[in-house]
């Protein structure tokens, strides 16, 4: 990891981030919850577009996101 600032104006776009994620997760498995196919895709993409925002925030901020 390189020296990272980590200061308000970082954490409160992470927390931006983090809460488009869980949004998009929520929306996700309630189109699971409710069977809906078509509607399960379109969340999944969303869902994806989120999390990889999140990711590239953090490579462009100096962290380390390893694949497991």
């Amino acid at each position: 990891m390189t020296a990272t600032v980590v200061n308000d104006h970082f954490l409160l776009r992470y927390r931006a981030l983090m809460d488009a994620e869980d949004q998009a997760f929520d929306e996700l498995e309630h189109a699971c919850e409710d069977g809906d196919g078509p509607h399960f895709i379109e969340e999944m993409g969303i869902w994806m577009t989120a999390l990889r925002a999140k990711l590239t925030f953090l490579e462009r901020s100096g962290f380390e996101v390893p694949a497991a």
